[in-house]
């Protein structure tokens, strides 16, 4: 017999321990890190790179972050570095982090080389024509609450367009 829960559970919940157990494979004791990266870094920085992992140097204290970017953005982000060390250690609490490496490309695999840093914005899409306008104020005719007409005006638009 399966027993299921009388509660909801966030799905923050449900993912923590596997977000947790892969960031621990790539050196991140703090998934802070890899889940709150852009309040972390700052804007500008966060759209240019993304951590990839934290490796411990043989020789010498600290850790090292390995930063994924773009060919034409790794000088502007080499200048952000200093800056950069000093937010990602004010994240751990102390100085973990002693040097940031850039990278250009994923050191495993093929997959984790495609760099989308900044989400693109959608196009905008074009007005529909006159008589499609029309049409849609036709089938809305009827309806007297003018919010309710003018979102079924856009819905007759949207359907009829295509």
């Amino acid at each position: 017999m399966t027993r299921y829960r009388k509660t909801a559970r966030r799905v923050s919940t449900l993912v923590e321990r596997d977000v947790r157990r892969m960031g621990e494979k790539r050196g991140f004791s703090e998934t802070r890190l890899l889940t709150h990266w852009a309040e972390i870094a700052g804007a500008e920085a966060a759209s240019i790179c993304r951590p990839v992992k934290v490796g411990f140097p043989r020789n010498g204290f600290g850790a090292v972050l390995t930063v994924l970017t773009t060919g034409a953005q790794a000088p502007m982000l080499h200048m952000m570095l200093p800056g950069l060390r000093e937010k990602v250690n004010a994240c751990y609490g102390y100085a973990a982090i002693s040097r940031i490496d850039i990278t250009q490309t994923a050191p495993t695999g093929f997959s984790e080389g495609q760099v989308a840093f900044a989400s693109r914005k959608p196009a905008p899409r074009p007005d529909p024509a006159p008589e499609v306008v029309a049409r849609a104020r036709e089938t809305a005719d009827g309806v007297g609450d003018a919010d309710l007409r003018a979102s079924l005006e856009r819905l007759a638009a949207n359907i009829i367009s295509r």
